[in-house]
């Protein structure tokens, strides 16, 4: 079990990268041609919502229960950082997917960081209007 709260930090920190790291490698070498990376941004799947699975669909819903009960500052930042986390370990999208998914748990990680609970809100509205969660409502 880890003690600190930095420590758990760091430890969900690393295992983010870790996750991220392929998807980041891959994109890294498919568009190396001597252009500019390229800045991320959420797309629809040929005008489609993307499709999602059972523990990103619960992990997003308690991300958004409690930012919709007006949690701050580190109830916040644990909240989306334990959700975030079990939906890393959990989820399992096709590539195209989990490559849009990673966008918006980096601002849902940015947003948990800062403790803006806006920030974390403007990221699931970005969920909802991008991947297929039935009965999703925004913020």
């Amino acid at each position: 079990m880890i003690k600190s709260k930095s420590m758990r930090r760091g430890a969900i920190a690393a295992a983010l990268a870790l996750a991220f790291a392929a998807p980041a490698f891959a994109a890294e070498d498919a568009h190396s041609h001597g252009h500019a990376a390229e800045e991320a941004k959420l797309v629809l799947d040929h005008g489609k919502k993307w499709p999602t699975d059972a523990p990103l669909r619960q992990g997003m819903e308690n991300i958004r229960a409690v930012v919709a009960k007006g949690a701050k500052d580190e109830a916040l930042a644990k909240a989306v950082e334990t959700e975030v986390a079990g939906i890393v370990q959990n989820c399992k999208l096709e590539p195209e997917a989990d490559e849009q998914l990673h966008i918006v748990i980096a601002e849902l990680m940015a947003g948990a960081e800062a403790k803006d609970a806006e920030r974390v809100a403007k990221a699931l509205n970005a969920y909802g209007e991008h991947f297929d969660h039935a009965g999703w409502k925004r913020l």
